[in-house]
C-alpha cells in the first residue's frame, strides 16, 4: 500500500448543531464511510476551529473543520524469491523470524521486496487472503516472530484473537537509560500532529498499554523483557521514549547517542554501530486456528542484540 494525503474543510451548518462529530463529518463529506471518519478524529488528523477533538465531540454550528484524509492506493504486489526463516509452518499457519529491514508489506518508499512478496512467492494460494495472510507486524528494523494466516478461516480466528487482545506477545529491549523497576505505560498514542512519520502519546490516539520488566541494568542502559496488550505502530518505541528510557538506536525516537562515561573504545563502537532499533519479538503464543490448542513459539535473540549486550555486561565488569 502507498498512501496520499489530501487536505480538506467545509463550514459546519447551522443544521447540524448538536449532532456527534463523527456525524456531521460523515454529513460533510459523504464520500468517506463513518468508521473511516471516526478512525482520522482518533488519529488527530480532523480539527475544529483549529482544535483535536474526539469522535463524540458535539459540534454547535459555524465551526471550521479541517480533515486530512489519508487514503491508501492499492499497489499490486508480485511474488519474489526472498529467503525467510521459517519456524512453523502447517496447514492454517506459517510463523517466520522476520530479519531486521525486511519490510511487512508494500507501502510508500518500499513497492516490493516485502515479506508479502516473499510469501506470495513462498505459497501463491496467499494471494487469495488480504495482505497474503499478515495479520500484525512488525516495523522494518525490529526482529522476531510473526504469524501468518494460510486460509479464509485462519485469518478470521487470528483476527478476532487480536482484537480480543488473546495473542500473548513478548519482546526483549535494550533501553538508553537505568532503570529503577518494571511498570506499566497505559497511553494513546496516535500519529505525531506536526511530524507525520512519527506517531506520539497524545489524548486522541488509540488506546495502547505497554507492561515492562527489568532483566539486566547495566552502567547507562537497561534489558527489558516487554509484553504488549495492544498493537499499536511503533508503540513499545513510543512507550519506552514517552518515560524518556528511548530504545538503543532508535532512529526516530531516541535523540542523540548516549554513551556511558569512562566507556571503553568496544562498547563505545557498538553503540555507534548499532544503527536500529534494539527491539526483538521474542515469543508469540496463540490459539491454534484449526485445533484450539495454545501453541508458543520463541526464537533467540539476533546476534547484533547478543553483541550489544555482550558489550555492555562486559563493561559494567571492568567499571
Amino acid at each position: 500500500m502507498s498512501e496520499r494525503v489530501e487536505h480538506l474543510s467545509a463550514r459546519v451548518g447551522v443544521e447540524l448543531a448538536g449532532k456527534r462529530l463523527d456525524q456531521a463529518l460523515a454529513q460533510l463529506f459523504p464520500d468517506y464511510s463513518r468508521s473511516r471518519l471516526q478512525q482520522w478524529v482518533k488519529e488527530g488528523l480532523v480539527t475544529l476551529d483549529g482544535v483535536i477533538c474526539r469522535p463524540r465531540d458535539k459540534v454547535l454550528g459555524g465551526e471550521w473543520v479541517a480533515l486530512e484524509a489519508h487514503l491508501e492506493n492499492q499497489v499490486e504486489c508480485r511474488p519474489q524469491a526472498i529467503d525467510l526463516d521459517i519456524v512453523h509452518e502447517d496447514e492454517a499457519l506459517i510463523l517466520i523470524d522476520k530479519p531486521a529491514g525486511l519490510v511487512v508489506h508494500p507501502a510508500a518508499g518500499n513497492p516490493d521486496g516485502t515479506l508479502q512478496n516473499a510469501l506470495l512467492h513462498h505459497d501463491p494460494e496467499l494471494i487469495q487472503l488480504p495482505r497474503a495472510g499478515i495479520v500484525h507486524r512488525l516495523d522494518k528494523e525490529t526482529t522476531g516472530l510473526l504469524v501468518i494466516a494460510r486460509t479464509p478461516a485462519a485469518h478470521k480466528s487470528l483476527v478476532e484473537q487480536l482484537q480480543a487482545r488473546e495473542f500473548d506477545r513478548e519482546y526483549r529491549a535494550v533501553a538508553s537509560g537505568v532503570m529503577t523497576a518494571g511498570g506499566s505505560v497505559d497511553q494513546p498514542i496516535g500519529r505525531h500532529p506536526t511530524q507525520r512519520v512519527k506517531m506520539a502519546v497524545h489524548h486522541a490516539g488509540k488506546e495502547a498499554v505497554t507492561h515492562y520488566r527489568v532483566l539486566e541494568r547495566f552502567r547507562a542502559h537497561t534489558y527489558l523483557k516487554v509484553k504488549l496488550e495492544t498493537g499499536r505502530t511503533h508503540q513499545i518505541r513510543v512507550h519506552m521514549a514517552h518515560l524518556r528510557y528511548p530504545l538503543v538506536g532508535d532512529p526516530v525516537y531516541a535523540g542523540r547517542l548516549r554513551q556511558p562515561a569512562g566507556a571503553s573504545e568496544q562498547l563505545r563502537e557498538t553503540l555507534r554501530c548499532f544503527h536500529r532499533q534494539a527491539l526483538h519479538a521474542l515469543k508469540l503464543g496463540l490459539t491454534h486456528p484449526l485445533s484450539g490448542e495454545w501453541m508458543e513459539w520463541e526464537t533467540p535473540l539476533p546476534d547484533d542484540m547478543q553483541q550489544l549486550l555482550e558489550a555492555l555486561r562486559e563493561d559494567l565488569q571492568h567499571a
